[in-house]
């Protein structure tokens, strides 16, 4: 179940309610009976493992005895 956060103007109270999210917002103030406003907060998900677009779409990196053998033939056919 969410965690919405409110916000009474009227007390400055903040507080925080479980609620579904099928239930209608709150609209008045448990300490003094004023209007609330539900308050938007940033929620932080990181995605990790498998199963996810970047890791499973990433360009594969060549390899590091691939890029040394290649440098090596590379110079020497400039030094002949």
């Amino acid at each position: 179940m969410p965690t919405y956060d409110y916000y009474c103007k009227a007390c400055d109270t903040h507080f925080e309610v479980m609620q579904r999210i099928t239930e209608p917002p709150l609209t008045q103030c448990q300490q003094c009976g004023g209007h609330i406003q539900r308050l938007i907060s940033p929620v932080g998900v990181i995605f990790k493992g498998s199963g996810f677009h970047v890791n499973d779409y990433r360009k594969p990196e060549p390899a590091k005895d691939s890029e040394s053998k290649a440098d090596s033939s590379a110079t020497s056919a400039s030094k002949s």
